[in-house]
């Protein structure tokens, strides 16, 4: 792999970070509720998914995964089911409304929790799989590239997304003061929670 194939790999991977997606928005709805430090956990094990998903492509399980077609489509109904699980949490925030016991509730939830959703909303979906699965191939040599190099272009996913992810967050509890508004707050989950079911939708209709 030479340099100029990492860069144009490079491009390719900070549109695919920016473009909006479940982990973007898991994210936020854990900013929302536990602060800076609820959407650093669920941002981690994000990060934390993506490293295992982009381990198990560079050493060929991926690949076993998706073409195994019971396993594949058990993980993404799994991923569907969270998903509006998820969806379901931002909603039932929105249609209470009531914050100050939720901020309080939030503030002594388990950073586990946070974590585990960040998580689960990225291993439990096979599209990730998928886009490693289509596109290190196309910059990777068949004849002399080996595994180290597939991991580095996967992790550079992981550690460009988890960057992407701490600057969406810094950017948050700059304009808390803001979004701590009972009004904006009510909105947010209700967009949230549409958005996480639209995510689970598409999910489910990809199969």
């Amino acid at each position: 792999m030479t340099w100029s194939s990492y860069a144009s790999y490079l491009v390719f991977v900070i549109v695919v970070v920016l473009a909006p997606g479940p982990d973007t928005v898991v994210t936020l709805k854990n900013s929302f509720a536990g602060g800076f430090r609820g959407g650093l956990l669920a941002a981690s094990g994000i990060a934390v998914g993506n490293l295992l998903q982009g381990t198990a492509v560079a050493f060929g399980l991926g690949a076993v995964i998706v073409q195994s077609q019971p396993v594949f489509h058990t993980v993404r109904w799994l991923g569907v089911a969270y998903l509006c699980y998820l969806g379901v949490q931002a909603f039932r925030a929105a249609w209470r409304g009531d914050y100050g016991s939720l901020d309080e509730l939030g503030s002594r939830s388990s950073g586990f929790r946070r974590f585990r959703e960040g998580f689960l909303s990225n291993v439990t979906n096979p599209k990730v799989l998928a886009l490693y699965l289509s596109v290190l191939p196309q910059f990777l040599d068949p004849v002399h590239s080996t595994p180290f190099d597939a991991l580095l272009l996967a992790y550079t996913v992981a550690v460009l997304g988890g960057l992407w992810l701490l600057l969406l967050l810094l950017f948050v509890n700059r304009v808390r003061g803001w979004l701590s508004r009972r009004r904006v707050r009510r909105a947010l989950d209700a967009v949230t929670g549409t958005t996480l079911f639209g995510f689970g939708a598409a999910l489910a209709a990809e199969g």
